[in-house]
């Protein structure tokens, strides 16, 4: 009995994504020369895209407008109820609105319809009815219509929405496309996720330069190098000649090595043990490439060099790790 219902239950979630995915596809074949004319439409737009609806109608619509803001199009969510109270002041004329319901009968959004042609705004209807009102009194139609409703009731907009939502991300993408819309331009979008920091931070913001940096000339005993390093709490130091050029670098993994292959230190300099033509990075790269850097050679440290070759600055893992780029 257990088997029977746990089958039924995988039989029906299977039903649902077959209907949804079904939607998606017969609409992708439908899509033409109104899809193209939205575009278009939106790209002219001199203001902001401002996206509306009721109900689920309105989770998708307010999703839609998220989307667009973060890929490059202007865009915002009004209530359509909020709308006929105060809101509709938010729409300016230079502005197109997206109008999204399933029936193309919503009241609250067909109640709008007057003040909106009143200002002359353009309106591009997204229903799954192409004889309802919304979509006549539209200047631009978009048929967002399925066959039926994953709800075995028929009943819960389960279809209907993924198709719009999915129509939605089409015109959004569609739009970055043409615009030309980066991953520079998104990330100054998303500043606070962790594409953002990978994308916008530079190796020359989480450096340790000036007196923080760890460096000793050539000659220097390796006593004091050893000083160096525990001093400035890295892990490592460069090892400049007199020109200031990097001539290489010591880190704790190199004293290791030393102390397993040296009886004693007592006389040594630091041109003895050092990694001559160490590993290498200018302030300019981004954090994320320091990161690959580092795990591509199994390292933990690099110096930052200026375009002569002298040391400017340096970082660890765990500077990267503080700045969020790992």
């Amino acid at each position: 009995m257990e088997q029977q219902i746990a089958q039924h239950r995988l039989d029906l979630a299977r039903e649902v994504l077959k209907v949804e995915a079904d939607a998606i596809g017969r609409l992708a074949s439908r899509l033409g020369t109104a899809f193209v004319a939205v575009i278009d439409t939106l790209l002219a737009c001199r203001g902001r895209v401002v996206v509306t609806g009721i109900g689920k109608s309105g989770h998708i619509a307010r999703k839609i407008a998220a989307t667009m803001a973060s890929t490059g199009t202007p865009a915002f969510f009004v209530h359509p109820a909020e709308a006929a109270h105060g809101d509709l002041g938010m729409i300016a004329e230079s502005d197109v609105l997206i109008a999204l319901s399933n029936s193309g009968e919503s009241d609250e959004v067909i109640a709008l319809l007057p003040a909106l042609k009143r200002k002359g705004i353009r309106l591009i209807a997204m229903t799954g009815r192409v004889d309802s009102t919304l979509a006549r009194e539209a200047d631009i139609h978009l048929d967002a219509s399925v066959e039926r409703e994953a709800c075995p009731l028929g009943l819960a907009p389960t279809a209907s929405t993924t198709t719009a939502l999915a129509l939605g991300d089409a015109l959004a993408v569609t739009l970055l496309d043409a615009r030309g819309f980066g991953k520079e331009d998104f990330a100054l979008s998303h500043p606070g996720g962790s594409l953002g920091r990978r994308l916008l931070v530079h190796v020359r913001d989480v450096m340790h330069t000036g007196e923080a940096l760890p460096q000793v000339t050539c000659g220097t005993p390796l006593k004091g190098a050893l000083l160096e390093i525990s001093q400035k709490g890295l892990g490592m130091t460069a090892v400049v000649g007199a020109d200031g050029r990097l001539a290489g670098l010591y880190t704790d993994g190199d004293l290791r090595r030393t102390l397993d292959t040296t009886d004693s230190l007592a006389g040594l300099v630091i041109d003895d043990v050092m990694t001559r033509a160490p590993r290498t990075i200018t302030a300019d790269k981004l954090a994320a490439e320091a990161v690959q850097l580092m795990q591509r050679h199994k390292i933990n440290g690099l110096i930052v060099v200026d375009t002569d070759g002298r040391a400017q600055g340096a970082l660890n893992m765990h500077d990267l790790m503080r700045a969020g780029v790992v």
